[in-house]
């Protein structure tokens, strides 16, 4: 009988080279076999997907026809910062210019026709140096002309006009001078404040007091026209515009500032809301100021009103003397 020899203890035979190199084949067609049924089963999805969409029914989206302006839409320009002797005289003709054009329904002066320096410049801010270049006479003189040339360029437009803190001034000397008598103050008011001598009364004007509540408001110096504020300034801050909106909780406009500025806040209540600053149209680097550069931008605002009192409201730079509006509508 043939010796059968144990296996235990016998080494298995190492693969060779070879061997190896087609295992490891193997191995890579195994896996993209994986890599294939997996894209066959996504492009599978992805055709069914494809083939839903195109039955889907998609919503059509159509222009609307521009309409045309309606009788009862309208337009309210609004200017402020003028400042009488002072004004900028191409700043105000590209203005005038845009407001022939407008053929604007109202106007809004936010207050400051006048610049009453000289012999008022005491009652201005900390450090101000008197400008001695005019007279009282000579600024009253063109603020009348000014207002001339506006109710010109727009004799349909009712007028507003409000008291800024330079027409102000004549109330404080007036008071000053009276020795703080009430009585008499109000007399020397009259007879020399811009409100008398630029004949508001006469031209149809309606003119607010920064100390009086308009009507039934109530606080001073704030009129109301349908769903927008209207005030000479109650901030000169970085941020003005945002302090004007929070204290008006509604749209409002000032000016004051002679910084072209917006913000804009919304509201679950109140919907969107702006305040506006559409700058100012007197010069830019007034004496007072010195060697320091101002922030201050010239422009005026337009606001095209509908029927239910909504309202859109722009800014109008005006750029070296010039105003781009009408020229893009001309286009």
């Amino acid at each position: 009988m043939p010796k059968i020899e144990s296996l235990a203890g016998v080494s298995a035979k190492p693969p060779t080279a070879n061997e190896r190199k087609l295992a490891a084949a193997y191995e890579k067609i195994g896996k993209l076999k994986g890599e294939i049924k997996e894209l066959t089963t996504q492009r599978i999805l992805l055709n069914k997907s494809l083939e839903s969409s195109r039955k889907t029914t998609r919503p059509r989206f159509t222009s609307r026809k521009a309409g045309t302006r309606r009788k009862s839409d309208w337009v309210r320009v609004i200017v402020t910062d003028t400042h009488g002797a002072k004004i900028d005289k191409d700043a105000f003709a590209a203005v005038l210019s845009d407001i022939k054009e407008l053929d604007p329904d109202e106007i809004v002066h936010l207050g400051d026709a006048v610049d009453c320096g000289g012999f008022l410049a005491a009652h201005h801010t900390l450090g101000f140096v008197a400008q001695t270049d005019y007279t009282y006479e000579q600024d009253i003189a063109a603020a009348n002309a000014q207002l001339d040339a506006l109710q010109a360029a727009a004799p349909r437009a009712k007028f507003h006009m409000l008291e800024g803190n330079h027409e102000q001034r004549v109330e404080k000397w007036a008071v000053t001078i009276a020795l703080r008598s009430g009585k008499d103050g109000e007399f020397l008011r009259k007879l020399v404040s811009p409100h008398s001598l630029l004949h508001l009364e006469e031209r149809g004007i309606r003119y607010y007091r920064e100390s009086e509540k308009i009507d039934g408001g109530r606080v001073p110096g704030w009129l109301k026209l349908g769903k927008c504020w209207f005030v000479h300034g109650i901030s000169t801050s970085k941020h003005a515009a945002s302090a004007h909106l929070q204290k008006a909780g509604g749209n409002v406009v000032y000016g004051h500032t002679h910084r072209i500025d917006s913000a804009y806040t919304d509201g679950p209540e109140i919907g969107q809301i702006g305040a506006w600053n559409p700058g100012c149209l007197c010069e830019l680097q007034p004496l007072w100021r010195h060697t320091s550069p101002t922030t201050w931008g010239q422009g005026y605002g337009v606001q095209m009103v509908n029927r239910s009192g909504e309202f859109m409201h722009f800014n109008v730079p005006i750029l070296n003397g010039k105003s781009l509006l009408m020229p893009l509508f001309r286009k």
